[in-house]
């Protein structure tokens, strides 16, 4: 029973709203780790977008986050060309990852088209083999960090893909958010971890090893539940040579029913 135990999330409080609840709901408790921070690349990525959309002409846009939703319309609301991006937007077949992702979208005033039922890169493939795409364009404004995968798998299925790099990631910069979190894994008092990106799995080690060493911390880390919520996230921890378990469902939710079932 997952009831009573501990489990920590690498994302922060205010992206753990879900998590927290269905930890609560369980009887455990919720560590939430904001592991990774966004770096804008600026203003001017609202001008790439543009002149992208301009020049492509791309048939589809492809968002990948919510994240990447919000700092592109924030972006633009800041420099006053919010309806320009939305109409822009809005002319091409708006594709959205997942249902947060999609959410953002129409908060933005942005109508989804279509969502794949596999919430991954392998599921946007899925919808866009369906839509007749050889010789079509698609746009995807996403992060620097970004995997090729999506756009190589694009390309294979007779797109031409442009990227738009909205931003970077780093390792978060206020370790003093993991005071708690450092002390339970010190004494055995995390039951498990779950992994929310490949650029979190980077991140937890670069904080971590501030003041842990690398073998007793993977020591440490094959005695508790290890989940990754997709495929990217897992190969990150397969490098390091850490033990994990892949969520069956890629989603908050998807990762929680696999960690509860690892106590059942």
């Amino acid at each position: 029973m997952i009831a009573g135990k501990t489990i920590a999330i690498t994302r922060s409080k205010e992206d753990s709203a879900e998590f927290i609840q269905l930890i609560t709901n369980a009887q455990a408790r919720a560590i939430p780790l904001p592991t990774i921070e966004l770096v804008s690349k600026g203003e001017k990525i609202v001008d790439e977008f543009l002149k992208s959309i301009k020049e492509d002409d791309p048939d589809f846009s492809v968002f990948m986050s919510s994240k990447a939703v919000k700092l592109l319309f924030d972006t633009a609301r800041k420099v006053s060309k919010f309806e320009k991006l939305q109409l822009a937007v809005a002319n091409t077949t708006v594709i959205a990852v997942g249902p947060k992702t999609k959410a953002a979208l129409e908060a933005e005033g942005i109508r989804v088209a279509h969502m794949p039922q596999r919430y991954s890169s392998v599921g946007i493939g899925e919808v866009i083999t369906r839509l007749n795409p050889e010789g079509k364009k698609v746009i995807i404004p996403r992060s620097g960090a970004s995997t090729p995968f999506l756009a190589q798998l694009l390309e294979k299925i007779g797109l031409k893909v442009k990227e738009i790099y909205l931003y970077d990631v780093c390792a978060f910069r206020d370790t003093s958010q993991w005071n708690e979190f450092r002390e339970l894994f010190t004494n055995n008092k995390v039951d498990g971890i779950i992994f929310t990106s490949a650029s979190s799995v980077n991140a937890f080690f670069e904080i971590m090893l501030m003041d842990s060493d690398e073998k007793k911390l993977l020591q440490d880390l094959q005695r508790i539940k290890v989940v990754a919520i997709g495929p990217f996230t897992a190969e990150e921890l397969k490098k390091i040579g850490t033990n994990y378990i892949i969520a069956d469902v890629h989603t908050v939710s998807g990762a929680f029913e696999t960690v509860k079932n690892c106590f059942n």
